[in-house]
């Protein structure tokens, strides 16, 4: 077969195809266990920074299985129902009617004997997903810590909502007001009042992200408030 002919081209590129394709599955199935468990380490890390605690690729397994000491789902009426807390898609939950959602929860105790409840959250920023996790003191109200990521927010913009700096304005904050009604955690344009304990400063810049967030914070949190009114003061 002559190698300028047109049927020696086609023969050519095709095996050449099926060469790079078969040794990009085999490498795609090689490395699918270890980024499987890159993406759960990350997840409880996260986890772990809403309660304040740091942790690197090292310790996060360690320091997971000492402070978080039950993980469960629930149903939008606060009852517990079967299943892996810990491998429920938030996202794919929030496509189901509130009825069909499934949340998970999750229950650590610190080094000081203190229990926090943490959920995870959810929601859409400017360009993208945005996602978190939040904890709440044993009174399931007063905010313990947070942590916000994004999908590909703007840098130096939506993108701080991923920043400490950004993330400590939450902490001490309350979603239920005196009355005990529920009015999430809103994000104020103009610099918020000092003592109002239900509000943080937005993003300058951030519009569209802050929104987002704020968004996120009410509705993820409203599905579990039957719960968190239900089951303070955790044993």
């Amino acid at each position: 077969m002559k190698k300028q002919s047109n049927l020696y081209i086609i023969i050519y590129a095709s095996i050449l195809v099926i060469v790079v394709a078969a040794v990009l599955s085999i490498i795609s199935t090689t490395l699918k266990p270890v980024q499987s468990k890159n993406i759960e380490l990350e997840k409880k890390q996260n986890i772990l920074y809403s309660i304040n605690i740091n942790s690197n690729m090292k310790d996060v397994e360690q320091l997971y299985e000492k402070h978080i000491r039950a993980s469960y789902i629930i149903n939008y009426k606060g009852e517990r129902v079967s299943g892996n807390a810990f491998n429920i898609d938030l996202r794919q939950e929030k496509l189901k009617s509130i009825e069909e959602q499934k949340l998970p929860v999750y229950e650590s105790k610190l080094d000081n004997g203190d229990k926090k409840i943490i959920i995870p959250l959810s929601g859409k920023g400017l360009w993208g997903s945005i996602w978190g996790y939040i904890s709440f003191n044993d009174d399931n109200n007063t905010v313990y810590g947070v942590k916000f990521n994004h999908e590909g927010e703007t840098p130096g913009l939506g993108a701080q909502i991923a920043t400490p700096n950004f993330q400590k304005q939450f902490i001490g904050k309350q979603i239920f007001n005196s009355n005990k009604k529920f009015v999430s955690i809103k994000l104020i344009k103009a610099k918020h009042e000092s003592n109002n304990i239900y509000q943080v400063d937005a993003i300058s810049g951030g519009t569209i992200t802050s929104k987002g967030l704020e968004k996120m914070l009410r509705n993820c949190i409203a599905c579990y408030e039957i719960f968190l009114i239900e089951n303070k003061n955790l044993k």
